[in-house]
């Protein structure tokens, strides 16, 4: 982890860095989580509200916009809820003095066609190459990033930010700060043009078979992500150590129409056995119907 004069040296050089959170940063809250799960606090909304900014504000920002996911794979269920909890942010952190906005985002199946540590970061280096164009993951990203631009006051509205997050994409300007990001971290220098080769690889990759003809309906989303943790791409235990090059690939997206015994998605696994596990884990996570399910966007709502 680095030090936060190192830290903020990053970002003026490059423009961007991404860490993991420190115990400088809103050290109480810990404590208070600590307090809310012995209380039956955790889904308490304006206790929720209070840990999320108690870090942001902390830092010192200038705006903000929130990702409020909903659904299946998400804390909050229901939009009732979503919606809730976004107002409640956006409220405190507008009073608190900083520009903030949310959007709630539909999360009743896996955002990126992807679950897993290295094979996530594949596909974010797959999008920064340009090679997401048109699918729900650039739809969030770009939203994500307009919202920046405007809270930040750098572009006059949200359809000029999407243009200017477009061709920092198609200029190849995103690709070369994140790998500049990388290597001011710490990490190879090559990242950016080589970062296949700086991935761990699973030594098993297997099919997940459709077990009949039909659309994919449904997915139970954070079963998928629990699946991830089965092959040992999460954690638990604190001790656990995590294998980077488990989980899921080529997940296909919700509409999609397949044939018996086509794949679903591709288990990377650490032996035969593991993929064995997670390819019925996986079955038991998504539904096939013989219609295709009316579609849902992705982005279902913005606050402001």
């Amino acid at each position: 982890m680095p030090s936060a004069d190192r830290f903020s040296a990053i970002v003026r050089a490059v423009g961007c860095a991404i860490i993991g959170q420190t115990g400088e940063i809103a050290p109480a809250d810990k404590r208070l989580y600590a307090v809310r799960d012995v209380t039956a606090t955790v889904d308490s909304v304006p206790l929720i509200t209070a840990s999320i900014l108690s870090k942001k504000l902390s830092a010192g920002l200038g705006s903000l916009i929130m990702d409020v996911k909903v659904g299946n794979g998400a804390f909050m269920a229901s939009m009732d809820e979503a919606r809730t909890l976004a107002r409640s942010i956006v409220d405190v952190a507008n009073g608190a003095g900083v520009r903030t906005s949310a959007l709630i985002t539909d999360m009743n199946e896996p955002l990126a066609d992807c679950a897993g540590n290295a094979l996530e970061v594949a596909n974010a280096m797959r999008f920064l190459e340009g090679g997401k164009a048109g699918t729900r993951l650039h739809e969030v990203v770009l939203a994500f990033a307009a919202g920046m631009l405007v809270n930040a006051r750098i572009a006059p509205s949200l359809e000029a930010a999407a243009e200017q997050a477009q061709e920092a994409i198609d200029s190849g300007a995103a690709l070369d700060c994140f790998g500049r990001m990388v290597h001011a971290l710490g990490g190879p220098a090559d990242f950016a043009t080589r970062w296949a080769a700086h991935l761990p690889v699973a030594p098993v990759v297997r099919p997940v078979p459709a077990p009949s003809d039909g659309c994919v309906a449904a997915y139970a989303t954070r079963d998928i992500g629990l699946a991830v943790i089965g092959l040992g791409g999460g954690r638990l235990r604190p001790d656990d150590r995590i294998d980077h090059r488990t989980g899921f690939a080529d997940i296909l997206p919700m509409g999609t129409k397949v044939a018996k015994g086509e794949p679903l998605a591709m288990v990377h696994a650490a032996d035969d056995a593991a993929a064995a596990r997670a390819i019925a884990t996986f079955l038991s996570c998504i539904t096939l119907s013989e219609t295709a399910p009316r579609p849902s966007p992705a982005i279902l709502e913005a606050i402001s």
